[in-house]
């Protein structure tokens, strides 16, 4: 039976998202990263359900803030970035569903500990009954995107960088992915994010499938913008790139961008971290005049979806946006 990762915008049973924790991580931005994460969830439960996991202890603060719309689960976390530490879930012909544990090592050992969220993927899929599939190789989810069909992107400055998986060749790596993910074709683009030192670039800050043959690229108009060179070759791989299916790729270019400052610090606001929900598509925002014409291009790339922006400030702050703090759940039934 081969399994493989569904596209995004297939139909969800629900969205995973993880309440903020790590206190270092936020500082005097924690309660204010709390309100956002509340946001996102209120917004993402406007179209498919929410399950939001808490440490014990939290759950009834979690659970106020984010409204009955959300169902809160108590469960052992170190971080709240579900896109990375959460399971990739795969699906079959017949709607067999399984999730793949694939290894946590907090971006390269950014921030300790990270061995309950290494764990957190086998207690979800235990917790909802979903066949678990393990990989020894170390992926974060933010890392990938898919469009279905047997098609990944992802940037050589992540998946290559030797504090993920240094015992592995970029050929053994894309055969872990092609055997765990059931896709036949990984596209590789050079860079992520000059600034993402967080992520070490996942490509969920610079491209985005969003239908078959179509991706969204992050190509900022400035050219002082420190990734406008960068992007620009990213989407030069995309021009001369095929699909799965041998075609070559519709390109949407999102060239706004956003800088903010956050507790002092210049802070990017990334327009193409967005999750697709059932129906609809919310973007991090960041209350300046950029954001509408950002949330036009998404909308037009991703017609007949409800576009919803929420202000994503503090999230950018902790290194991410809407995407990275999401993990959707297929629908399925069980997978052997």
């Amino acid at each position: 039976m081969t399994l493989r990762m569904p596209a995004e915008w297939t139909e969800h049973e629900r969205c995973l998202m993880a309440w903020p924790t790590r206190a270092e991580l936020w500082g005097d931005a924690l309660e204010e990263a709390r309100s956002e994460y509340a946001q996102v969830a209120r917004a993402i439960a406007g179209f498919e359900p929410v399950t939001m996991v808490a440490c014990p202890g939290q759950g009834a603060d979690a659970a106020a803030r984010c409204g009955e719309g959300v169902e809160v689960l108590e469960l052992p976390i170190d971080d709240s970035w579900f896109r990375d530490s959460g399971p990739i879930f795969v699906t079959g012909p017949d709607g067999e569903r399984a999730g793949v544990d694939f290894r946590f090592n907090s971006w390269g050992e950014k921030h300790f500990p990270w061995d309950t969220d290494d764990r957190i993927s086998a207690a979800l899929l235990e917790h909802f009954g979903v066949t678990r599939h393990e990989s020894s190789m170390i992926l974060e989810g933010g890392a990938i995107t898919v469009d279905g069909e047997g098609t990944l992107i992802t940037t050589e400055q992540c998946l290559l960088n030797p504090n993920r998986n240094p015992g592995l060749s970029r050929e053994q790596i894309e055969a872990e992915l092609i055997a765990r993910l059931g896709v036949t074709k990984v596209i590789w683009l050079p860079y992520g994010g000059l600034d993402d030192y967080e992520t070490d670039g996942h490509v969920d800050g610079v491209c985005a499938f969003v239908a078959p043959g179509r991706v969204v690229v992050q190509l900022p108009s400035d050219p002082a913008h420190p990734d406008f060179e960068r992007m620009r070759a990213n989407r030069a791989v995309l021009e001369t790139a095929t699909d799965a299916r041998g075609e070559r790729l519709e390109i949407v270019d999102l060239p706004q961008s956003a800088f903010v400052d956050v507790e002092g610090k210049r802070t990017e606001v990334g327009y193409l971290n967005f999750y697709i929900a059932n129906g609809g598509v919310v973007v991090p925002v960041a209350g300046v005049p950029e954001d509408e014409a950002a949330l036009a291009v998404i909308a037009a790339a991703l017609p007949g979806r409800k576009v919803v922006g929420v202000r994503s400030r503090v999230i950018a702050f902790g290194g991410g946006g809407v995407h990275c703090i999401t993990q959707q759940v297929p629908v399925g039934g069980s997978a052997g």
